[in-house]
């Protein structure tokens, strides 16, 4: 195979991370998250946000950490609101309904759902025979690569305060939401506008793990409980805890994957010029081009990725994910192959 465009953590881990976690390998600390590199790299996210009181907890991955605090937020009777295509709804093998919570999904627009759609959401629960809707879940960027502007999430977590709902937002690919060309939101917004987030270095050049971010001051107490229950509170949990220090001690997080957006701006520039057509607007590292099957065929033997769904007649969506560390040969060689194949 010459190269995988599967996603965006088929890599292991960036070296200036890895040569942390060996520099340190022999380095005593306290367990559960305790140590001074968590706490380091907890504080270096509360300088990004400009949020002192943000509580910050790492985990091994996005599906613990979604779970882990969506469980925390919720009561017995009560739901969460997702996209229909959500990460929750989708692709976590029910763990949301494995506690016992209804998803309430809603229809969405290149992968992003709105104000309204919650508002109605909302009207049609209207008392005890019902779930109560009690949170709302997005994702930046969305499965189909999409990002929310920053009106888009203020009109969303107005809603949200007009229902009493929490807003939760799964950052799995922040980094590359935040660093692409039509970002308007900072982490200091989506901190201001949210009641709780994680960051994704899963995606973002880290071996593994993710940074659950609370700024709703409800939701802090015995959340470490939560973690504990949940298998998500780690005796070395200093290996997060260094990676994410290596992460946000200067711009890496930011480097990482402005890296895997300018990868995609490539493949787009290339395949716009051979008139591909994509399903999505391409935004930030997930393009969703339109091939015929034949190509996508032909491509198959030399390239990993998804077929995302069936188009019209002998056509088909696939997904191309570049990452912090796909090579620009690779994106010129998959382009060259994609022109040369077009011609036979």
């Amino acid at each position: 195979m010459k190269y995988s465009f599967y996603d965006d953590y088929s890599e292991g881990v960036h070296t200036q991370i890895l040569d942390a976690l060996l520099e340190t390998s022999k380095v005593q600390t306290i367990g559960y998250g305790n140590d001074q590199f968590s706490k380091s790299a907890a504080d270096s996210i509360r300088k990004h946000l400009k949020e002192p009181n943000a509580a910050v907890y790492f985990v091994s991955g996005g599906t613990q950490a979604n779970l882990t605090v969506l469980n925390s937020m919720l009561k017995p009777y009560e739901s969460v609101i997702s996209p229909e295509n959500g990460h929750i709804a989708v692709h976590e093998t029910g763990a949301i309904e494995a506690t016992g919570h209804k998803i309430n999904t809603i229809a969405c627009q290149d992968g992003k759902i709105f104000a309204d759609g919650i508002e109605r959401v909302c009207d049609e629960h209207i008392d005890e025979h019902m779930v109560k809707p009690r949170v709302v879940f997005i994702s930046q960027s969305t499965e189909l690569g999409t990002i929310y502007s920053k009106k888009e999430l203020e009109d969303i977590a107005a809603v949200c305060k007009k229902h009493d709902l929490y807003l939760y937002l799964d950052g799995a690919r922040l980094g590359s939401a935040l660093t692409c060309t039509e970002a308007d939101l900072t982490l200091e917004d989506i901190s201001s506008l949210v009641d709780a987030f994680y960051i994704g270095g899963t995606k973002n050049g880290a071996l593994f793990g993710e940074a659950i971010v609370l700024v709703n001051d409800e939701l802090k107490k015995d959340f470490r409980f939560y973690l504990k229950q949940r298998g998500a509170l780690l005796a070395k949990g200093r290996a997060v805890g260094i990676q994410f220090h290596e992460l946000f001690k200067d711009r890496l997080f930011w480097d990482l994957a402005e890296h895997a957006n300018k990868m995609a701006v490539r493949l787009t520039e290339g395949l716009r010029e051979m008139k591909v057509q994509f399903m999505t607007e391409p935004t930030t590292n997930q393009l969703f081009p339109i091939f015929p099957d034949a190509l996508i065929n032909h491509l198959q033997k030399d390239y990993g990725f998804h077929v995302w769904s069936k188009e019209e007649e002998g056509n088909s969506i696939i997904r191309l994910v570049t990452s912090w560390a796909t090579p620009e040969s690779a994106v010129e060689t998959f382009l060259s192959d994609v022109s040369a194949t077009q011609k036979l």
